[in-house]
């Protein structure tokens, strides 16, 4: 049970961008890294900790916490390869957003992302050898990348096709779940997309107003899910 309130989603996107300043000028604070707060870790819930929960790639170029100057107990981090947003990174997110209540979801995608490179090459018709799981796995991926090639045929295609890949995950994320609708029509959660430049450290915020154009289109779906709770068993 949450015990503490925690700062408004622009005050928490703030300090992301802070953080994110810090991390690029190389000037990190790095909090909440000290042994006190590995000592909270150990016996206080992360629900009265926690500001942020992020979806974003596996890949090792992009360091959540160091590239938000975050620590210990900051962010409730999902990560998957191309940043999709499929059952299991919905329900990751679903526990973030109504049980560690965090009042912001930042869907982070980054530059040069392998995940959205196969999958627009193999569209392209290059001939591409993947591992059984892999295609399923960055199917999602698929609308995004159709977007990206019908919109440009020159080297713009991949930049263009991993913002697209952000905007996706966000409508999959709202489709597939009812309960994070609710959080952000009630004004209890924020959802925004970025885009981290491996190159450079820096974080590029999304123009947010699409956020709330996705969500009412998704809600205008006839076969869109509005149950919010499941009973939970075994």
């Amino acid at each position: 049970m949450r015990k503490t309130s925690k700062p408004k989603p622009d005050e928490i996107l703030a300090e992301l961008e802070e953080g994110n300043q810090r991390f690029v000028s190389g000037k990190m604070k790095h909090p909440h890294l000290d042994k006190a707060r590995k000592a909270k870790a150990g016996k206080e819930d992360q629900g009265n900790h926690a500001y942020a929960t992020i979806l974003t790639c596996s890949d090792s170029r992009v360091p959540v916490e160091l590239v938000f100057d975050a620590g210990v107990m900051d962010i409730f981090v999902v990560r998957v390869a191309g940043n999709v947003c499929k059952a299991d990174e919905v329900g990751s997110i679903e526990y973030g957003l109504a049980h560690v209540h965090t009042p912001v979801l930042v869907v982070l995608g980054h530059t040069l992302c392998g995940a959205v490179t196969t999958v627009v090459g193999a569209l392209q018709g290059k001939e591409t050898v993947l591992e059984t799981n892999i295609p399923q796995l960055v199917a999602p991926i698929i609308p995004a990348a159709e977007r990206a090639i019908e919109e440009y045929v020159d080297d713009r295609v991949i930049p263009f096709a991993i913002e697209e890949n952000v905007w996706q995950s966000i409508e999959d994320l709202f489709a597939l779940s009812p309960a994070t609708r609710t959080l952000v029509k009630e004004e209890k959660v924020k959802v925004v997309g970025a885009i981290y430049d491996i190159g450079t450290g820096i974080v590029k915020w999304l123009e947010h107003l699409k956020v709330n154009e996705i969500l009412e289109g998704v809600e205008k779906t006839p076969e869109i899910e509005m149950n919010i709770h499941s009973t939970f068993s075994i």
